[in-house]
């Protein structure tokens, strides 16, 4: 059962980690969203900077939950192994928050609260 649990959780972490091209995409960004229109309830001045800090939690849970979850399997891999991945992933997470602040620049990223009409 421990084995099961551990793979869950690096499972999860893997969907969260920058590691591949398509889950930033389709799980971290739209998770980013959700945070910042809820922060953005509070203040829409708070939106950009809480949609990048809710992306970059998303990374960081899950590096921190694949780590957790193989740290057994990771073991036997080469430290400059480890290194350049950890060089590619921060890399990658750079990307996209700029593409964030590109987004929101132009308009194309808003809350959902902005999609409802202007607040009374």
């Amino acid at each position: 059962m421990r084995r099961i649990g551990s793979g869950i959780v690096a499972f999860i972490g893997y969907l969260l980690s920058p590691l591949s091209w398509w889950n930033d995409t389709f799980i971290n960004l739209p998770l980013a969203w959700v945070f910042a229109s809820l922060v953005s309830l509070v203040s829409r001045r708070l939106f950009a900077p809480a949609m990048i800090a809710g992306y970059w939690l998303t990374n960081a849970a899950g590096i921190l939950m694949m780590a957790r979850g193989t740290a057994g399997v990771v073991a036997g891999q080469s430290p400059k192994m480890r290194g350049r991945q950890l060089v590619l992933s921060l890399l990658t997470a750079t990307g996209y928050t700029l593409l964030i602040v590109l987004l929101y620049a132009l308009g194309a990223l808003k809350p959902v609260d902005a999609w409802l009409g202007p607040r009374e």
